[in-house]
């Protein structure tokens, strides 16, 4: 086989898994454990999407979170209060998820990517919570009196990003010794 035809494979090997990664996401999104009010949900929507990126890279992640990110807004809702929060909720949010790719190839890339994500994700939620957000901010949230939009914010994508965060990790903890060679990207080697 040719360079040219085994890099070819690679790019149609990716592209199908990416699709297919994708539309895993969209329907595990559907399946919600809790909702937020304003936004935001504890599902498995991110066990696929990490699994692509540590098995591709921060590139193929970024563009997975971002088509997915997409589908969200036009499927899923689209729960915004404009073009600012467009961006931000949806496009950057899912984007990030994506950098879990930093652990391509790595032994327990899937674990810490899940944080890389997690954290990424949240950051992005936790700035156009307290920025964009802010004027819909509670006078009393969790039996605290809210003074801020900054701490406001923690809490509220803090209640839904740390369990999704968990559940993930929890999600790759049941599946990793069976399927680590996928995890890894180590049978992507005969390629």
């Amino acid at each position: 086989m040719t360079n040219k035809t085994s890099s070819f494979r690679m790019h149609l090997i990716q592209l199908c898994e990416g699709a297919m990664m994708v539309a895993v996401a969209q329907v595990l999104s559907y399946l919600k454990i809790w909702e937020m009010p304003w936004g935001g949900s504890v599902v498995l929507s991110m066990v696929p999407l990490v699994f692509f990126a540590v098995r591709w890279g921060v590139g193929a992640g970024l563009l997975a979170g971002f088509v997915f990110g997409v589908l969200q807004f036009l499927f899923d809702g689209g729960f915004a209060i404009g073009w600012q929060s467009i961006i931000g909720d949806y496009l950057i949010a899912f984007t990030v998820i994506g950098l879990a790719g930093l652990m391509k190839g790595k032994n327990w890339g899937v674990f810490t990517g899940t944080l890389i994500a997690g954290f990424a994700r949240f950051l992005v939620a936790y700035v156009v919570g307290a920025t964009i957000w802010a004027e819909y901010m509670p006078e009393e949230y969790f039996g605290m009196t809210m003074t801020t939009p900054w701490f406001y914010s923690f809490l509220y994508n803090m209640a839904y990003m740390l369990p999704n965060i968990i559940i993930t990790a929890a999600a790759f903890a049941l599946m990793y010794k069976p399927l680590k060679k996928y995890m890894t990207g180590a049978d992507l080697k005969k390629y």
